[in-house]
């Protein structure tokens, strides 16, 4: 008995004591587990301390760059108007809102969330049951006949959001299946609008591509180490050439879909690099998939880079590895169907709105000024990648003294040191066949696209040509580095090591600090600041065109705007305010011809005289002044 109640107590003590250590051992185990997570993140970051350090050097320099930006283009303002402007897709002068927003705001918006979930419920039987006949099919916006006043709040509603209309995802698809483009990075400028409400500033959009830009950059590092070989110093060159060049800032300027786009054509390069490499297609294709609709959802562009991506790829596999060719259809194909069910209205973009007709047209009109554009979108690559004359004229004459010591080594080379060289070329070569197919796919999306955009772009512009600006720069890289191993190995001049990022940034930097970018808009902050001065006047806008588009972030601060073409205010009816005003700021576009008819009109019509000019040829030719009674 006693020997029981002793073995008993033994082994309650023995799991007390077990307890006891089992603590113990949980308590230092998540000191374990943070000291081994700080020894990985330690030798993270000293393994890739040059990367690191580059990308840093880019993350400040975008920086930089984006607190400089003042002004907008006409395309980055609409980007906002199309992302928060509550089911209006267009500003309209004599429909100042719209046909669906008005019926949100009345028949949808209630005083509390069951109210507002009461009238959806309610809205959706009614078109269900009466189709065109319902209330929100047959609803009428007020449409005037002449330009109506816009009020400043009006205008913050275009273009900001507030508690009402955050997160509004549908508006946006609403707003852009009008529009020429999918919806994915208006959603993404929408978010950061919602994020910060009531707000417009250059760093809201700019910021969503600096990140892109990031990406691109430790995209483009992986495939110069992983796929083509090359080394890590190689992979920093070419992210300098990229990111520090007019072309990476230009990218990062513009407030639009491109960078966006360019990164979706990158992922999908290094995807399927990578695939290639591990010979897997027939499974482990989400990210893939995820990847090709996603770019599809940001520009139609992306389908000119995929199908050339998609060519080279089919014969790789019919070359190499056939049976795997059907699991890759399959996977594009799966790709292709959920873009189109996702949205749609690309089909109606591409193949029947004016632009998509204006590109098929191109497309297909022969060689009818092809050279002319030819030569104009290569001058564009000139000045964005290459660093301009000075830049391009560097790369020239690297490549020149290459050339020229290696023929000057050949004629003095002998017989054995002949033999050697060329087992070394036979080595080399078949290291480049190990290679050639990765190379295929970085360089025939890049000229492939380079040469569609040159016969359908609209415009002689550096956006068409973004997404594969990062190849350029990875081919200019490569010529750069080729010559450097030419003149390494004849000349035996110079150690090879950190020349190569030096010589990178010799060929951007100093066209990049020497010449302000495009898309700064400097000077525009001053025609704000007018329009923040001026805060409880009224503006006249006289334009052509749909130019107000410019001038969006001035209308919120003037008390109510007119917008109205030269034609338009010469044969309006009396306008109340203008009679009842005693001073205006008009502001009278580049573009008008005749702008001192409009001072002679206020002057006939309305006793209004000039005063002064606020400001004369800003930096969207626009001329500013002050009228008064």
């Amino acid at each position: 008995m006693q020997d029981n109640e002793s073995r008993s107590g033994r082994e309650d003590f023995d799991a007390g004591r077990r307890t006891a250590l089992w603590q113990q051992a949980s308590a230092r185990e998540p000191a374990r587990i943070k000291s081994f997570r700080r020894g990985r993140v330690k030798l993270f970051l000293r393994r890739n301390k040059r990367d690191l350090a580059v990308l840093a050097l880019i993350l400040l320099v975008g920086c930089f760059f984006i607190s400089g930006k003042q002004g907008y283009h006409m395309d980055e303002l609409l980007s906002f108007e199309l992302a928060n402007a509550e089911f209006t897709p267009w500003i309209v002068t004599t429909q100042p809102e719209g046909r669906l927003e008005k019926f949100v705001k009345n028949e949808i918006y209630g005083d509390s969330f069951g109210e507002t979930w009461s009238n959806i419920v309610e809205n959706v039987r009614d078109v269900l049951k009466n189709r065109g006949e319902s209330k929100m099919l047959s609803y009428q916006a007020d449409v005037y006949e002449e330009p109506v006043w816009i009020t400043a709040q009006q205008f913050r509603d275009y273009i900001t959001t507030d508690s009402r209309d955050c997160f509004n995802y549908l508006s946006v698809y609403f707003n852009v299946k009008d529009d020429n483009h999918p919806p994915l990075h208006f959603m993404a400028l929408h978010t950061v609008s919602s994020i910060f409400k009531g707000r417009v500033e250059p760093w809201m959009g700019c910021s969503i591509n600096l990140v892109l830009i990031l990406g691109i950059c430790i995209l483009l590092m992986r495939i110069c180490r992983e796929f083509l070989g090359r080394t890590e110093e190689f992979g920093r060159a070419v992210c300098v050439l990229y990111a520090l060049s007019m072309a990476g800032v230009a990218t990062l300027l513009l407030i639009r879909m491109y960078a966006m786009l360019t990164f979706f054509c990158m992922a999908a390069l290094y995807l399927h690099m990578k695939k290639r490499r591990a010979g897997q297609w027939r499974t482990d294709n989400k990210l893939l998939v995820f990847v090709t609709v996603c770019g599809f959802l940001t520009q139609y562009y992306f389908v000119i880079f995929m199908l050339f991506l998609a060519g080279v790829t089919v014969v790789c596999l019919w070359k190499t590895e056939r049976k795997q060719l059907f699991y890759y259809i399959r996977t594009m194909g799966i790709s292709a169907l959920l873009g189109l069910v996702m949205f749609p209205f690309s089909i109606m973009d591409v193949f029947y709105s004016e632009r998509g007709v204006e590109s098929v047209q191109n497309l297909s009109g022969g060689f009818s000024g092809f050279w002319e554009r030819l030569f104009c979108f290569l001058g564009i690559v000139k000045e964005r990648v290459l660093g301009g004359d000075m830049g391009a004229g560097i790369l020239l004459l690297v490549a020149v003294a290459a050339l020229v010591s290696f023929v000057i080594a050949k004629l003095g080379e002998n017989s054995e040191l002949e033999k050697v060289r060329r087992k070394e070329r036979e080595r080399a070569e078949r290291r480049r066949d190990d290679l050639r197919w990765e190379y295929y796919m970085a360089c025939v999306p890049c000229f492939g696209y380079f040469l569609i955009v040159v016969k359908i772009a609209p415009y002689y512009a550096d956006r068409y040509l973004m997404p594969v600006f990062p190849l350029m720069a990875l081919l200019a890289g490569s010529l750069l580095q080729k010559s450097l191993d030419v003149l390494k190995r004849h000349l035996k001049a110079f150690g090879y090591r950190g020349v190569l990022s030096v010589l990178a940034a010799f060929l951007v930097l100093p066209y990049l600090f020497t010449v302000e970018p495009e898309y700064l808009y400097t000077g525009y902050g001053i025609q704000e600041a007018v329009s923040e001065e001026f805060k409880d006047r009224a503006c006249l806008c006289v334009y052509e065109g749909v130019g107000y588009y410019q001038n969006l972030i001035e209308f919120t601060n003037y008390k109510k705007t007119l917008m109205v073409t030269k034609e338009e205010l010469l044969s309006r009816s009396f306008d109340e305010t203008f009679a009842g005003e005693e001073e205006m700021v008009v502001l009278i576009k580049g573009n008008v011809d005749g702008p001192e008819a409009v001072g002679e009109y206020l002057e006939q019509e309305y006793g209004y005289s000039f005063q002064e000019y606020l400001i004369r040829g800003s930096v969207h030719g626009d001329l500013i002044g002050v009228y008064r009674k």
